[in-house]
């Protein structure tokens, strides 16, 4: 018996039509989508991945920038440090379900950092974020912040989270309390006042 496949046209090996382009495109968004990896955070305007070595040059530049990094504990990294720090990450991430992000924004630009970490001073499991000068006023740190801490108590289960920031310090300060964070305790670093702030799940 022979089989007839479907008929051949000119029509059928033209190119899709703009119906058929968006039914792909729209296609295509929604399985991305789909498999958007359990640690991957996106908000409106940002999209939140684990730190991996394929952002060592991004992450050079973040906290090798003063403007940036100055004030966070252990101030600007080398890149010695900020490699050694991403073997770190990795670990924390394997043995905790969270850890750092390097933030983008839709276009991939990268354009600060948030996560948690253990502290070295042994306060804690601490919420950070440092972000590019040029990308504040703009709500952003607020935005990766409190998706970072959402999915620690959410999805990561740490009940207790805390972060540290400067009493003179308050833009990070404002981030930290429009995002449910609230001041528990106070210590002094180099003669400088800092500030605890906790969140309990």
């Amino acid at each position: 018996m022979r089989v007839v496949g479907p008929a051949i046209t000119d029509s059928s090996l033209a190119a899709p039509t703009l119906s058929r382009q968006r039914e792909r495109a729209s296609y295509g968004r929604v399985m991305s989508e789909f498999f958007i990896p359990p640690w991957t955070i996106r908000t409106g305007r940002l999209v939140l991945t684990p730190v991996g070595f394929q952002d060592f040059e991004d992450l050079c530049l973040l906290k090798g920038d003063p403007l940036v990094y100055a004030t966070m504990l252990g101030g600007v990294r080398s890149r010695v440090q900020v490699a050694a720090e991403m073997a770190e990450d990795a670990q924390f991430w394997a043995a905790n379900g969270v850890g750092m992000w390097l933030v983008r924004d839709l276009e991939g630009k990268a354009d600060g950092l948030t996560g948690l970490h253990e502290r070295s001073d042994g306060r804690g499991v601490a919420l950070r974020f440092a972000f590019r000068p040029e990308t504040r006023g703009r709500g952003l740190a607020r935005e990766a912040a409190g998706a970072a801490l959402r999915f620690a108590h959410d999805r990561a289960h740490v009940r207790r989270v805390i972060a540290v920031a400067g009493e003179d310090n308050l833009p990070s300060r404002t981030v930290l309390g429009s995002i449910g964070m609230r001041q528990t305790d106070t210590f002094t670093r180099g003669g400088r006042l800092m500030l605890i702030y906790s969140s309990v799940a």
